[in-house]
């Protein structure tokens, strides 16, 4: 692992400020074990995607240009969530082709932004955490995560580190849960078609634990899993390796 210590602009994501604040403590712990000196800036909103997946061009520059600003200054922006992680990385820079300045400083932004699990594996050098979680996990991958950040491994890597954990691969593993941010909401019948059938793949592994590194993705599980009164634990992927786990898991009805 680096001996330097980098200063890291956590971008907590909407789901886990309003709904599973857990998550964001487990990353803080994560990033500080991994010598990272760790910052929420206050002035930091949504990454702007229901906007950019709706087509409001407008209002998604208006809210990059704050998050822009908000973690200019850091040497690396962490966010525990591919999704997010992959809009300020990926989509930033093409927002502002058309504004020789902005678009530097988007660019500067992009480039030093990861998802959590990547940035402690392929930038810190992290291979193994000291928590404990005894139960068999199977793991699904977020569509952005995989297809634009190509987190695959270093969730797994982490994972197998984790003592008492049995991991079992999900059948599946890399389809889309339904979730799809707005995709759910306009096309309902279609994700829950979807999200039934991942729940039917979890089944298949035999895990008492599902994780992954979207709350949006999970949350959409959950909820299935409960309603068919599936009793999967459900939990973010750092709350594992972080060894917060004293809460309850993750039901689909948070608060």
């Amino acid at each position: 692992m680096s001996t330097e210590t980098p200063k890291v602009g956590l971008f907590v994501t909407c789901l886990v400020d309003l709904f599973r604040p857990n998550i964001g403590f487990a990353t803080v712990k994560l990033l500080e074990e991994a010598g990272c000196e760790v910052t929420v800036p206050r002035a930091q909103a949504c990454c702007g995607q229901p906007a950019y997946n709706s087509g409001d061009r407008a209002d998604t520059k208006a809210i990059a240009a704050q998050i822009i600003d908000a973690f200019h200054d850091f040497d690396y922006v962490v966010a525990p969530s591919g999704s997010c992680a992959g809009m300020i990385r990926e989509h930033y820079p093409r927002l502002f082709e058309d504004d020789p300045e902005m678009s530097v400083r988007a660019q500067r932004v992009a480039k030093r932004t990861y998802e959590l699990t990547a940035f402690l594996v392929d930038v810190r050098g992290v291979d193994k955490v000291a928590s404990r979680y005894d139960g068999t996990a199977t793991y699904h991958d977020s569509c952005a995560g995989l297809r634009e950040l190509d987190i695959k491994a270093q969730p797994r890597q982490l994972l197998g580190s984790v003592e008492g954990l049995t991991l079992s691969e999900l059948p599946g593993a890399e389809t889309c849960c339904g979730f799809g941010g707005t995709f759910c909401v306009k096309y309902p019948d279609i994700s829950n078609k979807m999200v039934q059938e991942k729940a039917d793949d979890i089944a298949e592994t035999g895990a008492d634990t599902l994780l992954a590194g979207d709350l949006g993705c999970l949350m959409n599980m959950a909820g299935k899993l409960t309603r068919a009164g599936q009793k999967v634990r459900v939990w973010h992927v750092a709350e594992v390796l972080a060894g917060l786990t004293a809460t309850q898991p993750i039901s689909g009805r948070q608060r």
